[in-house]
């Protein structure tokens, strides 16, 4: 009698218990932002903390900054594909060499603050997410951006006329496309690699967000900020398609919901974390965390109609051309998403 009523008092708890307790965990591998992108990876870090619990899945995930295992951003899509990794966080704009159609999502200087780059990513989500499965065999989970992506230059840089001749920091074609067209000479770097550029004299600018120029410390090697911004430092967190087919249409679902809830997290801190790390680059008393002593520079009048101009006159046609000869839809596709969401049409 003892030993039934101890079997019957056993099953009653294991059947209180969670029910993903009941199977092995399920593997998840995720890469997650460069580890100097302190504020973005906390908050990754916390996300796939609390996963298992938000979707009920019993899920043994493993997190690492990119950076902290020797990957390079521009190789993300490819080792999705390759099945390397099972969720990666992806700087969309530096895999556009692999397919340039992902780089019309944040043309440089098509959507210069974040309320028209929403607009432009949710014109063209849909479209994105197609071609990411088509050609890379991955899910968009989330899209979403650093913030306004300005000069951070260690030379006295006020104005776009002050570019030409510096070599500066670019991570997109059509970036590059711009600073030809300003007389700049563009140096592709990835986001690691500035800091020591700038210090050694390699580049005299760097483009990025405030928020990401402040926490990777670039105060200490740059003096003037040119906060003209160019684009908006659009990001993802991808899930390949082999990993997605492992759970359940409910879990799929879980899992989905619980990424949009990180989207809305990562686009409410950009919207904010600007003013707060200008503030901290300039050295204001109102600086929350480590202070610089950056000269900010008004931005003249006239700059803003250079980026239109230099819009129309190679971004679009550069990335027609580029896109074009991967994919005959693109700049069609482009026109009728991103562009009509922002006013601008690629002939």
């Amino acid at each position: 009698m003892i030993r039934r009523l101890a079997l019957a008092a056993a099953l009653l708890c294991a059947a209180a218990l969670p029910a993903f307790s009941q199977t092995a965990p399920m593997p998840l591998r995720a890469v997650g932002h460069f580890s100097a992108n302190t504020h973005q990876v906390e908050i990754e870090r916390a996300f796939y903390d609390r996963l298992p619990a938000e979707t009920g899945i019993n899920l043994a995930i493993t997190f690492n900054p990119m950076d902290q295992i020797g990957l390079q951003a521009a190789d993300a899509l490819r080792h999705l594909r390759a099945g390397a990794f099972d969720v990666m966080a992806v700087l969309i704009g530096q895999t556009s060499r692999d397919e340039p159609f992902f780089d019309g999502l944040d043309l440089i200087g098509v959507s210069t603050n974040v309320a028209d780059l929403e607009k432009a990513v949710a014109a063209g989500r849909e479209a994105f997410d197609k071609r990411l499965q088509e050609r890379f065999g991955a899910h968009a989970l989330a899209i979403w951006p650093f913030g306004p992506q300005i000069f951070f230059c260690n030379a006295p840089v006020r104005g776009v006329a002050d570019l030409r001749g510096l070599k500066v920091r670019s991570y997109t074609p059509s970036m590059t496309a711009l600073l030809q067209h300003w007389g700049a000479i563009p140096v592709t770097l990835q986001f690691s690699e500035v800091y020591p550029a700038l210090q050694r004299g390699l580049v005299a600018c760097g483009v990025t967000s405030a928020v990401s120029a402040h926490t990777g410390n670039w105060g200490e090697v740059t003096t003037h900020v040119l906060p003209l911004s160019v684009a908006g430092g659009i990001q993802g967190h991808f899930m390949s398609a082999a990993a997605w087919r492992r759970f359940t249409p409910p879990q799929q679902q879980a899992i989905a919901a619980a990424f949009r809830k990180l989207e809305a997290e990562l686009w409410d801190f950009a919207k904010v974390s600007d003013a707060q790390s200008l503030a901290c680059l300039e050295g204001k008393p109102d600086c929350t965390g480590r202070r610089f002593n950056s000269v900010i520079s008004p931005v003249p009048a006239e700059d803003d109609a250079r980026v239109r101009e230099a819009v129309n006159a190679v971004v679009l046609p550069t990335f027609r051309d580029s896109c074009n000869r991967v994919w005959g839809e693109c700049a069609a596709v482009w026109n009728r998403t991103v562009g009509a969401a922002r006013g601008y049409t690629i002939p």
